[in-house]
């Protein structure tokens, strides 16, 4: 939808976005400025503009609204998109060219099309800058606008862990004050708990306590100067040969 509003005394424009464009752009209040008419037929209310800019004394536009249009040339090299217009008068030309696409070509990141929308607008203000060839133009670093818009964001790493283990029993200070033995001990406290949760059938019970003991195992390995990462693969390179069968709930090996 097209907006003709008229600043009292002052010009009348058009918009698709009033809050932006005579808000927060020229700083006009709601109550000081008016809308004409509205339409979404660009071509009508573009003559509309003229005519009415005429009728009520104004300067008149040099350009149709609509010749203005998804009309802004892009110049984009490899390296950055330069817009025809200074700074201070980008957003609104940003604004008006809404929808607005372009191609570019990122040695090291392949095509990209870039667009002006909602989303965009407030980045390309954020990280355009005057071009020090010409102040009536300004520009982006097209790498930039790519990782922030089209680049598939990187996925991190789960983190390991029994890393995390290790980092939390140090911060502690279980590893300066600590030892195995103590900590077998431990084991032994949350065996039983993890016991007592059995009987009971307690789900949450159960969780924590084997959660509790893999911690304790972990430590005790790295008292031990072992990673418990090595020991569970030992433990299943071995198991992993192993033939038997299951005897009254419990797997019997083979006897070789």
């Amino acid at each position: 939808m097209y907006y003709l509003y008229h600043i009292p005394g002052k010009k009348i424009g058009v918009t698709r976005d009033l809050n932006t464009r005579v808000t927060l752009i020229q700083g006009y209040k709601e109550n000081e400025y008016e809308v004409l008419e509205q339409s979404d037929n660009i071509d009508y209310i573009s003559d509309r503009e003229i005519e009415l800019q005429k009728s009520y004394g104004y300067k008149t536009d040099r350009k149709l609204y609509k010749n203005l249009f998804n009309k802004m040339k892009i110049n984009a090299t490899e390296q950055t998109s330069t817009f025809p217009v200074p700074l201070n008068k980008l957003k609104g030309h940003l604004m008006d060219n809404i929808g607005l696409q372009w191609q570019v070509i990122i040695s090291d990141c392949g095509h990209g099309r870039f667009e002006i929308n909602k989303q965009t607008i407030p980045w390309i203000m954020a990280n355009a800058k005057i071009s020090m060839y010409n102040e009536e133009r300004s520009y982006i670093y097209n790498k930039a606008y790519y990782e922030a818009f089209i680049a598939e964001p990187a996925i991190e790493k789960p983190s390991n862990v029994f890393d995390d283990i290790r980092k939390w029993a140090t911060n502690k200070g279980i590893y300066d004050k600590g030892d195995a033995k103590t900590q077998y001990l431990k084991l032994i406290e949350e065996s039983g708990e993890l016991a007592e949760a059995l009987l009971k059938n307690d789900k949450a019970e159960i969780q924590d306590a084997i959660g509790d003991m893999v911690v304790v195992l972990t430590s005790i390995a790295k008292f031990e100067d072992m990673f418990i990462e090595d020991c569970i693969r030992s433990a299943y390179n071995v198991i992993a040969k192993r033939s038997g069968k299951m005897v009254n709930g419990t797997f019997v090996k083979d006897e070789n």
